[in-house]
């Protein structure tokens, strides 16, 4: 019985000893995550292997494991620049973007866990401020936005493509412009609006008066086509045709009493 606490107290420390290591030895790498391999004894980080995917790992208890998150992420920037003439605009954009997986060991190593920091801000303020300053205040706050959105986008893209990381979208949400020059840039719109609905208006006007004029001049033609073609002759035939016409009506009693001055005959009569 004496001997028991003697040989328990080197198993107990050796089950503690085990216990520690197999902590430090077994991770589990979360959903959306990837995990850099740091060897310290094997030459540091890992770059020429693919990065460690989602679930359970068992590494060496003198190594360490970087976490980062591979899935796509947003981060939002408020940012003041300058238009092409000089005024100071603030800018309201957010980044949609990821690391590149494979890359992800290169990353950790050259730019690491601020990398967002360090790199995709400084690229997408120096991209905005390029883009806005070619556009006056008037254009980014009517028809350029979709513009520069896609201008600021594809010149982040090309500073951070080589960087190992992976921009899918700028989007810009707000363009803020100093309070008086909002207030001009809408009157000189409203003003320029109102310009064309009246031009519009005198426009349709002009067009409805030359429609009358050439249905008055169709209808002129018709006449003066009709007047030509229509002889004394027709004239009293025409004039016959209606008088044996009324001389056959069974409500009327007929008559003749002699000529007219076109030579047709009075037809007097009551119903």
């Amino acid at each position: 019985m004496e001997k028991l606490p003697k040989i328990a107290m080197p198993v107990v420390i050796l089950i503690i000893i085990a216990v520690i290591v197999l902590s430090k030895s077994t991770l589990t790498i979360g959903s959306g995550q990837a995990g850099v391999l740091y060897k310290t004894f094997g030459g540091g980080v890992v770059t020429d292997q693919a990065p460690l995917g989602e679930g359970f790992h068992v590494i060496a208890p003198w190594n360490k494991v970087f976490i980062y998150e591979v899935r796509q992420q947003e981060i939002f920037e408020k940012m003041q620049v300058l238009s092409s003439n000089g005024l100071e605009i603030k800018l309201d954009a957010s980044a949609w973007f990821q690391p590149k997986y494979e890359s992800l060991g290169k990353l950790h190593q050259s730019k690491g866990e601020k990398y967002v920091q360090r790199v995709l801000m400084p690229a997408i303020r120096s991209a905005a401020r390029s883009v806005v300053g070619r556009y006056t205040p008037e254009q980014l706050y009517s028809s350029k936005r979709d513009v520069i959105q896609s201008e600021i986008f594809e010149e982040t893209k090309k500073i951070v493509d080589d960087q190992y990381i992976q921009l899918n979208e700028i989007l810009v949400r707000d363009v803020t412009l100093p309070p008086t020059i909002k207030e001009a840039i809408e009157r000189k719109l409203k003003q320029e609006q109102e310009s064309l609905e009246y031009e519009f208006r005198l426009v349709t006007a002009s067009k409805e008066a030359e429609k009358q004029i050439i249905e008055a001049q169709g209808k002129a033609d018709a006449n003066r086509i009709l007047s030509a073609s229509l002889t004394d002759k027709i004239l009293q035939d025409k004039g016959i045709e209606a008088t044996i016409k009324l001389a056959e009506s069974p409500n009327a009693k007929v008559i003749v009493v002699g000529s007219g001055e076109s030579g047709l005959p009075l037809i007097l009569g009551n119903n």
